[in-house]
């Protein structure tokens, strides 16, 4: 009887444990990918400010893209890692350098939007 008590114990002891570590697992993952949306709107947002800038109004395409490229380093920075984290948390068997490609292809997707806006919206040539 003892040891079937003992036996019971560790069961919901180890089961408590297994769901704990499961809901530490979803609350890492909510972490995640909170940092990584926080991370697209703070770059998001420096981008927006590079586009409003005065001194951009008479650039090309390629001049204002080559700008957009080397504008806002940390934020930049900061969502490719916070997207790295989070696409590894949420599929930790895919390769590392799959997820790097695909932060590397969010942050280009980012800048290439806030060209296509700029292009879209200056007035046009005389």
């Amino acid at each position: 009887m003892r040891r079937l008590m003992m036996g019971a114990a560790l069961a919901m002891m180890t089961s408590a444990a297994m769901t704990s570590a499961t809901m530490a697992d979803d609350d890492d993952a909510k972490g995640a990918q909170k940092l990584a949306m926080q991370g697209r709107d703070d770059y998001w947002h420096c981008l927006a400010r590079e586009y409003s800038r005065d001194s951009n109004q008479g650039l090309s395409e390629q001049d204002f893209g080559r700008s957009v490229a080397g504008a806002c380093p940390s934020e930049r920075q900061y969502y490719r890692v916070a997207l790295l984290d989070y696409l590894t948390t949420q599929y930790p068997t895919i390769d590392s350098g799959a997820h790097l490609a695909t932060a590397n292809r969010a942050v280009e997707s980012a800048q290439k939007d806030i060209v296509t806006a700029f292009v879209k919206h200056r007035p046009p040539q005389k």
